[in-house]
């Protein structure tokens, strides 16, 4: 079991859960987030005024999927997030030891 973590641009999170949702993922977590990567932000001009921006609002998805579902979830999600433009985002993969469901006891991939 994996845990994929996707750094994304605010406006692609409903193609982003329709992508995971055509691969048959039952949830996912949602988390607004601010941050910024090699650009350390940018500058806007705001009428007439030029501001630095350097935390730029994103949000940030977990997904629980089983090992062999995880190259999968990864193209989905880059394939939706992607618009070829600087700052589409990130994905992390990290390892889950355990999985409970508490309602019903059930445990690792059938907790899933």
């Amino acid at each position: 079991m994996k845990i994929v973590m996707a750094i994304i641009k605010p406006f692609k999170l409903e193609e982003v859960r329709d992508a995971l949702t055509a691969l048959g993922v039952h949830g996912l977590t949602v988390t607004e987030v601010k941050g910024y990567g090699r650009q350390k932000g940018h500058t806007e001009i705001y009428r007439g005024a030029e501001y630095a921006v350097s935390f730029l609002p994103k949000l940030k998805i977990e997904v629980a999927v089983a090992s062999e579902f995880v190259s999968q979830a990864i193209e989905a999600i880059s394939n939706a997030a992607r618009t070829g433009q600087i700052g589409d985002g990130k994905i992390f993969v990290m390892p889950i030891e355990q999985a409970v469901r508490i309602r019903t006891g059930e445990t690792d991939n059938d907790a899933l």
